[in-house]
């Protein structure tokens, strides 16, 4: 049985989803694991996927990298591991999470497959990432550390420009409170690694509950090894979603449907702040709904809903606009993979078709939050519905504009004419924020008007904040980048001693460009 993906405009065919979507290396197999490194004193227990086999990993250890330094640390993540206090002024802490022998680990990279823009690329795996092992129930990972037997003849690392936007983007999500896996630390090198240039190396220390992705599942699917799905698949539901196992359904269906709603969920929030993933890749899809893999992403700066974050999408899938009709494409790539365990391909398909109230339900109530109410109601879909079209008629500055109707909610001094100010045509906007008045007088019940300063945020992580932070770090500098990295940790509150985190862009930053090597 074959599920057909659906073409990505089938989502617009509610008010609310049409505001957000067009119509539309050789490397060599490194040595196994030293036994001493699976010893009892690890500060890691070693993965829970090694339970599966040998089918689902390789065992190898990282690449020394010379010279080693810390560059940044999040202590947020350090508590959740509960590290010792002082680790990240351990040397031996230094070498481990920067690829080099010290602390004893259980080292391993996972092998999955899946679609790149659209086109199936079979198989692809961890090409840059080990996992070290897990630590108070959670994965902990490098990124860069040396090629794996799946890196397809890439060398394996990555360079201090990605690291840097990877680490920030890690703490610019979880400071809005949008699901996304951590990074411990970022430690660098004055290792040379070419990419369109010379440039030196870093590896990212990366923590989730699981790294697993749809394209695990596609890779033991496209095999006809219907054992080993199902090996995977009991594996999710015992340690991830053991809900599904008292569902009235099959595990699997309830784990598709489990997914299928976080999934939906996730990019909900991701339309609402104006985040851009750039490379939608089913590889890149976390099985937990959690924003995996930081790349060519952007946080848009003028509102345009048709935006192409990644210079390598020459084709525009992955636009702003068609991130929901991406997301639900690529759950009926993992709804195909599950079909062998599901065995219902009606029931398949009705599952993956809840993608589309589940996002349309999500994205309300994100943006009855970003206008200031408790939830949603039918009354505030053309209030945010003609926002967006306000916004992307004239260009304006999303995060700004949010942000400043908020404060004008709280009372703040000249905040109505801050807002015109935005505006080409500031007549417009005065009638949006009359219609905004009357929206709130009319559901008093459920306006939190004040509350916006905490829905709203004043910081993210705009591309040309993230570029001066890696053009200082470049130069030894790390100071911007710990100011930048403190204030996405709060990025409700205004950031008083940096006040250019706040401001409009510079010119010079529409001629910044991502890409996939990002």
């Amino acid at each position: 049985m074959v599920i057909q993906n659906p073409a990505m405009p089938a989502l617009a065919d509610s008010p609310t989803i049409r505001a957000m979507l067009v119509a539309e290396n050789p490397a060599p197999a490194l040595a196994a694991a030293d036994a001493a490194q699976a010893a009892a004193a690890s500060p890691f227990a070693a993965p829970r996927i090694r339970q599966l086999g040998a089918a689902f990993f390789a065992d190898l250890n990282p690449t020394p990298l010379a010279a080693p330094h810390w560059i940044a640390h999040d202590h947020c993540t350090a508590q959740a591991l509960q590290l010792p206090a002082g680790w990240h002024q351990d040397d031996a802490w230094l070498q481990t999470l920067s690829g080099n022998p010290g602390l004893p680990v259980h080292p391993l990279a996972t092998v999955y497959s899946g679609h790149q823009f659209g086109v199936w690329a079979g198989q692809l795996g961890d090409g840059r990432a080990i996992l070290l092992g897990e630590r108070a129930g959670l994965e902990v990972q490098l990124k860069g550390a040396g090629p794996t037997p799946f890196s397809r003849r890439a060398d394996g690392r990555a360079v201090l420009r990605s690291s840097v936007r990877e680490f920030l983007a890690s703490q610019a999500m979880r400071g809005l409170g949008i699901p996304t896996t951590s990074a411990l630390c970022l430690t660098g090198s004055p290792s040379t690694v070419w990419r369109e240039q010379a440039e030196t190396a870093a590896v990212v220390t990366r923590v989730a509950p699981s790294f697993i992705r749809f394209g695990h599942f596609e890779h033991f699917a496209a095999k006809g090894e219907t054992a080993s799905l199902q090996q995977l698949a009991d594996f999710m539901v015992a340690h991830y979603y053991p809900t599904c196992l008292g569902a009235s359904e099959s595990p699997y269906l309830a784990l598709l449907r489990a997914v299928t709603q976080r999934s939906a969920e996730l990019v909900a929030l991701w339309q609402s702040v104006g985040f851009c993933h750039g490379v939608l890749n089913t590889d890149n899809m976390s099985i937990l709904g959690l924003t995996l893999d930081y790349g060519p992403f952007q946080f848009l700066d003028a509102f345009d809903p048709a935006h192409i974050c990644n210079h390598s999408d020459t084709q525009g899938r992955y636009a702003f606009n068609r991130q929901p009709g991406v997301v639900y494409w690529n759950l009926f790539c993992l709804g195909q993979a599950l079909l062998p365990l599901i065995d219902d391909h009606d029931a398949t398909v009705a599952v993956l078709e809840t993608f589309k109230p589940a996002y349309a339900q999500a994205f309300d109530r994100a943006m009855a939050r970003k206008l200031g109410f408790a939830a949603a109601d039918p009354a505030l879909t053309p209030l945010h519905t003609r926002a967006l079209e306000l916004l992307a008629g004239q260009r304006v500055d999303f995060t700004l504009f949010w942000r400043r109707v908020s404060q004008r909610a709280a009372g703040a001094e000249d905040s109505t004419q801050r807002v015109q100010d935005l505006f080409v045509d500031p007549g417009a906007a005065l009638a949006w924020l009359d219609d905004f008045d009357r929206a709130h007088a009319q559901l008093p019940a459920l306006s939190q008007a004040p509350q916006m300063l905490r829905t709203n945020p004043a910081v993210v992580l705009r591309n040309h904040l993230g570029e001066l932070a890696i053009r200082a770090a470049q130069s030894g500098d790390f100071t911007p980048l710990a100011q930048l990295q403190s204030a996405l940790d709060t990025p409700f509150d205004e950031p008083l001693a940096n006040p250019h985190f706040t401001a409009l862009p510079p010119d010079w930053a529409q001629g910044i460009e991502i890409s996939c090597s990002s």
